[in-house]
């Protein structure tokens, strides 16, 4: 499975952000995200076909996670941004349904996301 992420900028806080990642395999998906300084963290995670979704806590509301099987693609649309959301975004595909990333198969490169306040 190939991955490979785009969509990052940079943005003003309250702003908004659409990441997309290309996936070559019918995998679950998920979004992580690491901040300078800080592990790895979930961010959100959809399933093979896209009907089950799931979120890190702090993102639900903000963040929605989406699939499109036709085009292969995953996409993460953020709103109302943070600075604290400033990191560098992963996405990710595992054949299991566990959203931990110890779990994850296989990994794109990131894509750098700044919030500026």
């Amino acid at each position: 499975v190939q991955l490979q992420a785009s969509g990052g900028g940079s943005v003003q806080a309250g702003g908004s952000l659409r990441l997309s990642c290309v996936a070559s395999g019918r995998t679950f998906m998920g979004w992580f995200r690491q901040a300078p300084g800080k592990e790895r963290e979930f961010v959100a995670g959809i399933s093979v076909g896209g009907g089950v979704t799931h979120y890190a806590d702090s993102m639900k509301g903000r963040f929605s996670i989406s699939r499109d099987s036709a085009k292969n693609t995953v996409y993460l649309q953020m709103n109302n941004l943070k600075p604290e959301d400033t990191a560098v975004y992963y996405c990710a595909a595992t054949y299991s349904s566990s959203w931990s990333v110890g779990a994850m198969d296989y990994w794109g490169r990131g894509t750098l996301v700044t919030v500026s306040s």
